[in-house]
């Protein structure tokens, strides 16, 4: 099984951070409406904070994936553990992608579409752009082998 970079937690807790920022200015610009005290709105902006924090790092722990011959197995959660197998005869395309904040760390994520439901897309986040594009490729080419040359 391979874990994600540990970088990734960087990504997650300001995340996190950000998310308490604007719930504690959406709270504190309440509080000034109606004229309550603002340390409710501060206290609530913390614990959002501390609970993002805490989610980014045991979601951390629990992410693991693994490239198989047949498939991308995913284990993932933080109260759900979360088991995914995706078959690469139902792989579409595989993307290399890097957000603002993975940037910011020097990140990538790989998505994987999947032939099915809609939102059937997987994404392995927390690899450094190298290991992205080297997955993509590998993806690609294992997929390639497994259905001929019309593949991905």
């Amino acid at each position: 099984m391979n874990s994600l970079h540990p970088r990734i937690r960087i990504v997650w807790i300001l995340r996190a951070i950000i998310l308490g920022i604007v719930v504690g200015s959406i709270g504190l610009g309440l509080a000034t409406v109606l004229e309550a005290s603002p340390l409710v709105a501060v206290a609530v902006a913390v614990l959002v904070a501390v609970v993002g924090v805490s989610h980014a790092i045991l979601r951390y722990r629990n992410w693991r994936y693994v490239v198989g011959e047949d498939a991308i197995y995913l284990e993932r959660g933080v109260l759900t553990e979360i088991r995914t197998e995706v078959p690469l005869v139902r792989i579409q395309h595989v993307d290399s992608r890097r957000s603002a904040f993975e940037r910011l760390v020097g990140l990538a994520s790989t998505v994987v579409y999947t032939a099915g439901s809609r939102g059937a897309d997987v994404t392995i986040p927390g690899l450094t752009p190298e290991n992205a594009d080297g997955l993509r490729k590998r993806l690609k080419q294992l997929v390639i082998d497994t259905d001929g040359e019309d593949a991905v």
